[in-house]
């Protein structure tokens, strides 16, 4: 997670920070929860629009491999990686948002 980056695309606003990576953690929960019953189609949508968010807040290890998914949605092995990934995520938020 590329902590710099966040406070770039907020302007270093801590409240709008705050708000962003709460609105991502709520986002890549659900595309989580979705995506590895979604057929290839839904796969591919659902991991776009992860990859865009993933970008905006820097968390890039979540966002190149949702664009790994995008290019292969059928791959096993991404999707348990997507899950994880957005385990940690959503871990290292919650720890800092202390």
């Amino acid at each position: 997670m590329d902590l710099a980056h966040l406070a770039r695309q907020t302007m270093g606003d801590r409240e709008l920070e705050r708000e962003v990576l709460a609105l991502f953690v709520h986002q890549s929960l659900s595309v989580r929860d979705q995506i590895v019953d979604a057929d290839a189609r839904q796969r591919v949508l659902l991991a776009h629009g992860l990859k865009g968010s993933a970008r905006g807040i820097g968390a890039f290890a979540v966002a190149e491999c949702a664009g790994a998914i995008e290019k292969q949605p059928d791959d096993p092995r991404a999707l348990r990686k997507l899950g994880t990934l957005i385990e940690e995520v959503r871990d290292f938020i919650a720890g800092i948002s202390r």
